[in-house]
Formats: C-alpha cells, sequence, structure tokens
C-alpha cells in the first residue's frame, strides 16, 4: 500500500526566472512575497505560535522528522511528531485478511487504529503545549490523508489548519491499462467519506506539491518538451499557486530514470508523462477546495533527499516558501 468542472482543466505550468512569487489562478494575479519575520526564523523560540502535529508518511519513522522539527521550533512553532516507526507499517498487512482489500474497498478502519491512535496521542500532547491555542496537521506523504480521516473520526475542533507535503490524495482513475490502486481502495473511501477541503477563518486546507522531475511514458513522446508539463487529467482543480524558487529543474528527457519514474506516477494518477515530486504527481498532491501550492525542484522524502542539490519539502529553503501558513 503506497500509500469537479463539467470539463477538465489543462494547465501549463512553466518556471519563470523571479524568486518567490505566487501566481492564484481564482485572481489571475501575480503577489511578490517579501521577506518579513513570518519568512525568518523567530529569535524567541517561546512564541505562543499554535503547535504542529507532523504526520509522517508511509515507510518513514518519527527520527527522519527530526530535522524538521527543529526547523520548526526555529520559527517559534512548537512540534511534536507522532510515534511510527518503520516496523510499525508492518501491521498494514493485517488488511490483507479483510476480503475488501482483494476487491479493493477497504477502509481505513480497522487496519490502520494504529496509526490514528498514535496521531491522536500526539494531538494531545500538543494541546498541553497549545496554551488555549488552536493545533496545526502537517501531513507527509500517506500522512496527509490520514489526517483528513483523522479529523473525520475524531471530530477535534482544536485544529484549525492541515498543511499537506507531496500528499497523494486523490485515488487513480479506474479503467486504466496498467494502473492499480496500490491504497486498495483507501483513497476511494477518503474521497467519499471525509470532509471536502475548505480555506475558511476556521480551518484552512494547504496543499503543496513538488515539482522535481518530470516523468515520462515507457513508449512515445511527452505531452510537451523542455520544462513545461500539459496536465489533462479528470481530476478537479482548485487554487493553485506556483512558487518558483532559485533551483534549476530536471530536466524532463526520456531517460530510463525518467521512465521509471513516469511508472510511478501512472500508478497514482493514470499518467506518466507529468510533472510530480518523484514519488506523487502533482496533479494528484492538489484538492479542490484547498489552497493548493506548487514548489518548483521539491523531492517527496527526508530519505534520500539532501537540502543543496536534492532538497525535500522539509529542507530549510523549502519550509521558508510554506512557514508562514503555521505561523500567521
Amino acid at each position: 500500500m503506497t500509500l469537479a468542472p463539467a470539463a477538465p482543466p489543462v494547465f501549463s505550468l512553466r518556471p519563470t526566472n523571479f524568486t518567490k512569487s505566487r501566481r492564484c489562478c481564482r485572481c489571475s494575479s501575480t503577489i511578490s512575497r517579501t521577506d518579513d519575520s513570518s519568512s525568518s526564523p523567530a529569535t524567541n523560540t517561546s512564541s505562543t505560535l499554535r503547535p504542529a502535529v507532523i504526520l509522517p508518511g508511509l515507510g518513514n519513522n518519527t527520527t527522519d522528522y527530526q530535522k524538521l522539527t527543529l526547523i520548526l521550533k526555529e520559527y517559534g512553532v512548537p512540534t511534536v511528531v507522532a510515534k511510527v516507526s518503520r516496523i510499525d507499517w508492518l501491521r498494514n498487512a493485517a488488511g490483507l485478511l479483510d476480503p475488501n482489500y482483494w476487491r479493493g474497498t477497504l477502509r481505513p478502519r480497522p487496519v490502520l487504529d494504529w496509526y490514528l491512535r498514535r496521531v491522536n496521542e500526539a494531538v494531545n500532547e500538543a494541546k498541553e503545549l497549545a496554551q488555549d491555542a488552536n493545533i496545526s496537521l502537517v501531513g507527509h506523504s500517506a500522512g496527509g490523508w490520514l489526517a483528513r480521516v483523522y479529523l473525520q473520526e475524531f471530530k477535534s475542533s482544536d485544529i484549525s489548519l492541515l498543511l499537506t507535503l507531496g500528499t497523494p490524495h486523490l485515488p487513480p482513475p479506474k479503467g486504466v491499462s496498467g494502473v492499480i490502486d496500490q491504497t486498495r481502495g483507501l483513497l476511494d473511501y477518503v474521497k467519499q467519506h471525509c470532509a471536502k477541503a475548505v480555506y475558511t477563518p476556521e480551518l484552512r486546507y494547504v496543499c503543496i506539491a513538488g515539482r522535481y522531475q518530470q516523468g515520462a511514458r515507457l513508449i512515445g513522446a511527452n505531452n510537451s518538451g523542455g520544462s513545461a508539463a500539459m496536465v489533462d487529467i479528470d481530476q478537479p482543480i482548485a487554487d493553485i499557486a506556483v512558487v518558483n524558487g532559485t533551483t534549476t529543474l530536471t530536466p524532463a528527457a526520456a531517460t530510463l530514470r525518467a521512465r521509471f519514474i513516469g511508472q510511478g506516477y501512472k500508478q497514482v494518477c493514470g499518467q506518466a508523462d507529468v510533472w510530480g515530486d518523484g514519488v506523487v504527481p502533482e496533479i494528484s498532491a492538489h484538492l479542490e477546495g484547498a489552497l493548493n501550492i506548487s514548489l518548483d525542484g521539491v523531492y517527496h522524502s527526508p530519505v534520500g533527499s539532501d537540502d543543496t542539490t536534492r532538497p525535500w519539502y522539509g529542507s530549510p529553503a523549502i519550509v521558508e516558501q510554506w512557514i508562514h501558513h503555521l505561523v500567521n
């Protein structure tokens, strides 16, 4: 386990040369964000900013987020990581005994109850740090859609922000040759039963996608050349902000690496020649109703990342581009 409009929209996302700018499709305007106290580490870490709870992704453990925890604390954000070890993920094998697994109609509970309990423990710990403030959930990869399950099942009114990092929110399309739902129906359940994404004063969904590598088909040419990708997939899109940093995007030549990554993308979104973070396609990491942001040059996982040549969502320069959602 890896984890609408009347006509599907088509977006052409092209990197530009300016730095730290944001394009919002709703207002069709470009707003430059200048550095201020919200994008610089806090000198006083005793701030009463709302605490953050980090939800690890599939196969990750608590210590993978140790550096990110320290970075957030430098900004004055008290942080708790749900206690998960790599071996804990073997508990998901219990799903093999459920007939719904083989039908592709698996539900999160009871298979993932162990994870939801760990999240609840972390949320309770964060509440002790909150000093009557609300709490932010930061879900990495599968931790993002598991956060949505948690919100649905535990009904916590203390959570005011769900920020997801490279989360495959959308189930893979049905009827596409060679595509198998690796979640065995879990993402279908989330889509059908969990609350829709919103961006309101009471609760804000912020979904961040990375554009590290464009995939390639096994046979045939890509949809577009150069550093642009035309995305034409039957999935809803809400507001999208494309934030361009100083990182140079990986060329999308039809290399063995691009083809290999493309096959991974295809299992998630049904299409190989799209941009993504090396694991999760950009199109799958966004949710209708959320504030959707794409960051250039960002890799999926802390495992195998490098803050200079292969930064992930939790690298210092990348955190700087989304930290204001936690501190404002």
